[in-house]
């Protein structure tokens, strides 16, 4: 199975990672999680990027906030499906890194989830993986079949508290 690479910016973002980080455990992805900077650590999130798919990686991640240029970095020195987790900083509550990860300029694709969107991002690159990995593949759609089951429960629980 190809790992996922987890990269953010800085050690500040781990508490927002730590859900995707969870995500892949959950689902028995391995993954290895590194601190690279776009600005301060420019050539180690580069040799990183042009090695990763040699190295055994299937999709990255990349979290980072205010300018976030993390993921477009990481994207323009590999070919592999690159997520970026714009991460809310104080500033202008995430918006500052949604649109400078989701802003890319054509031949350099970035998935985009949504602010602090993590767990989404992880299941987002599991959901690359799972492509040629149908085990992985039956471990999302029983994933689905619990959600959709939670929902209905919640619903009757609903009806039956409300309605004659």
């Amino acid at each position: 199975m190809k790992k996922v690479a987890v990269i953010m910016g800085s050690d500040s973002d781990l508490p927002v990672v730590e859900k995707a980080i969870d995500t892949l455990k959950s689902y028995g992805v391995p993954y290895e999680v590194h601190v690279y900077s776009a600005h301060r650590t420019p050539e180690e999130a580069k040799s990183f990027s042009q090695c990763a798919e040699e190295n055994g990686f299937g999709a990255i991640i990349a979290a980072a906030g205010m300018a976030a240029h993390l993921a477009g970095a990481i994207a323009a020195n590999t070919t592999l499906p690159v997520i970026g987790i714009p991460i809310k900083s104080s500033a202008l509550e995430g918006m500052d890194a949604l649109l400078s990860t989701v802003q890319m300029p054509p031949g350099i694709p970035v998935a985009t989830v949504g602010i602090n969107g993590a767990k989404n991002a992880a299941l987002l690159a599991i959901e690359i993986i799972a492509v040629g990995d149908s085990i992985l593949s039956q471990k999302l759609k029983d994933e689905r079949h619990k959600n959709y089951e939670k929902v209905l429960e919640k619903d009757k629980a609903i009806v039956d508290k409300y309605n004659n």
